[in-house]
């Protein structure tokens, strides 16, 4: 059962549903790709299938337990992977959840050239995921969106309610340990100019 464009069903549990590919468009275009970022599962990350229909090119995983290996679509090209490996709870620091904003904005804007060395790679739309996709991805994505679009989510709290929405969470997702890093992360990110790309 792939979830594709809709919410999982909130009868499952959470170890039945990372089982299941999720993968949710959440918001685009960006950058000079005109990329849609995507939520997401490790389940959905390893998918090539379901990865080429949506457009999905690059991946940025975000849990420090999950490795994800190279992945071929069927195209030719590769799935370009980024790495930021955060802890699903206390652990972290405001500058590393501020890291995986940065890097996400860097996927974003950057170019994907042909080189005889790199492996064939084109732009295109970006999943971020961790194991589950509720909370490290969901969070991230959320201090992306209201830093680069603050028009359309003025606070945090608007961005969560929106992933909150697409990713049928419960109010107690994404971890408020992670909430309370994004807030924290807020304060030592005045000045930052995101969504560029």
């Amino acid at each position: 059962m792939t979830l594709g464009t809709t919410a999982p069903a909130p009868m499952l549990t959470d170890e039945q549903e990372d089982a299941l590919p999720v993968l949710l468009p959440v918001a685009g275009p960006f950058g000079p790709a005109q990329a849609t970022i995507y939520l997401g599962n490790r389940v959905a990350a390893d998918d090539p299938a379901l990865l080429l229909a949506e457009g999905i090119t690059s991946t940025m995983n975000l849990a420090v337990n999950v490795e994800m290996g190279p992945l071929a679509l069927g195209d030719g090209s590769f799935v370009r992977r980024t790495h930021i490996g955060l802890i699903d709870g206390p652990g972290n620091s405001p500058n590393h959840l501020l890291s995986a904003v940065l890097a996400l904005d860097g996927i974003l804007g950057q170019a994907s050239p042909g080189k005889a060395h790199y492996p064939v790679h084109r732009a295109g739309n970006v999943l971020v995921h961790c194991r589950g996709g509720r909370s490290r991805s969901a969070t991230v994505i959320a201090l992306y969106l209201h830093l680069a679009r603050p028009e359309q989510f003025p606070t945090l709290d608007a961005a969560l309610a929106r992933i909150r929405s697409l990713r049928n969470l419960e109010a107690r997702q994404p971890a408020a340990s992670m909430i309370a890093l994004a807030e924290a992360a807020l304060k030592t990110a005045s000045g930052l100019v995101v969504g560029m790309g």
